[in-house]
């Protein structure tokens, strides 16, 4: 379980805050989307679990330990990070850029490779097609797939993801959230799933928290929020696509 407790983030010593007074619980096996404009504070807390971030006031626990008594690396290499920007390393191939944590753990080579192909096979991909390519040889759904194996590789139990398909077009993104619904099924990770798009919240998220200028506005399930907006932002904020939510809620409920 991640709980975050009152936590706080100012960049600026307290004049202005990306994150304040936030607090949450994960639990096993779920999956939280952090749902919010631009600039809200989402991202800032994503980073903030893993220590990208240092928290300015509060406390955040995994599995029960505050992730300030954990070494950065060692607490990085624990929780799998997938983001927009994908970040694959040019230089490396496709199996070395799946492997790379592995490799930074010290694991044997033919451990590495062994690894990569398995998290290739479980993102779609093809070992032996895409095994030795390099990034820019991938389409961006490829590179993104490749992201998302590479989070996954060191087998961690928690799972970050910052608008892993936000810079996709809509089909891919379409296919790629279907086939990350598929993946967290199978594996059972506990996952925290940034995005701006309503849609993909309702179509991924066991939970939504919206967030807003740094704070939670609300956290709850998607017929909590559909239903019963706690807040005039909720409410606003899922107003806008009233047609598509309207499809979305008839097919939930029948």
């Amino acid at each position: 379980m991640i709980r975050m407790h009152q936590v706080t983030k100012t960049f600026d010593q307290g004049k202005s805050y990306a994150v304040r007074d936030l607090s949450l619980e994960i639990a096993d096996g779920e999956t939280l989307v952090l749902l919010g404009t631009s600039g809200c504070g989402k991202t800032t807390t994503l980073k903030m679990i893993n220590r990208l971030v240092e928290p300015s006031a509060g406390r955040i626990e995994v599995d029960g330990r505050n992730i300030l008594t954990v070494d950065p690396q060692t607490l990085r290499r624990s929780i799998g990070y997938a983001f927009q920007g994908i970040g694959l390393f040019p230089h490396m191939n496709v199996g070395d850029n799946v492997a790379i944590v592995l490799r930074l753990a010290g694991r044997p080579k033919a451990d590495r490779i062994a690894r990569a192909k398995e998290m290739l096979q479980l993102v779609a991909m093809d070992p032996d097609t895409f095994l030795d390519r390099y990034p820019h040889e991938l389409s961006g759904g490829q590179q993104q797939r490749v992201g998302v194996a590479r989070a996954l590789a060191g087998d961690p139990k928690y799972l970050l993801m910052d608008e892993p398909f936000g810079a996709l077009d809509a089909i891919t993104r379409d296919i790629l959230q279907q086939e990350f619904i598929k993946l967290r099924q199978e594996l059972g990770k506990t996952v925290i799933f940034v995005t701006h798009d309503i849609i993909e919240a309702l179509t991924i998220g066991d939970r939504i928290a919206v967030m807003h200028a740094g704070r939670i506005e609300q956290v709850g399930s998607k017929a909590d929020i559909l239903g019963k907006p706690a807040t005039d932002f909720v409410h606003s904020l899922f107003a806008k696509p009233a047609e598509q939510l309207k499809d979305y809620w008839e097919a939930m409920h029948g």
